[in-house]
């Protein structure tokens, strides 16, 4: 679920969560960081994973800012013992990168594409 749809209606937000939660499902909170009360609310969520929004993944060597964002998701994730999972790892240099800095789990093209599933029969 992403975060902007969250902070649409955070209290029916909430209510849905518990009960996907209830049938034993888990929660990944995607693209978080993209919003702009993202810190305010995330420890009021029965969330299950942070997925840290691939914009910032992806610029994270150039740009300093998007660098410092996600240490303070992770460090907030850590702190609400939530792991985290980054978005559009795209070469070995940001995974190594991610993996220093504490992100539980990646997603991207460089650690696999997507493929076609074979259709069953």
């Amino acid at each position: 679920i992403t975060e902007t749809t969250m902070i649409s209606n955070l209290i029916e937000a909430k209510e849905f969560l518990t009960t996907v939660r209830a049938f034993g499902s888990a929660i990944a909170l995607d693209d978080f960081g993209s919003g702009m009360a993202s810190f305010a609310y995330l420890r009021s969520l029965p969330i299950d994973y942070l997925k840290i929004d691939g914009q910032f993944v992806s610029s994270m060597l150039e740009d300093e800012l998007a660098l410092v964002a996600i240490r303070s998701f992770v460090d907030v994730a850590s702190v609400l013992k939530i792991p985290t999972i980054a978005e559009h790892v795209e070469n070995e240099q940001i995974a190594t990168k991610l993996k220093t800095m504490g992100v539980d789990y990646m997603q991207g093209f460089h650690l696999g594409r997507p493929a076609q599933r074979s259709p069953s029969k």
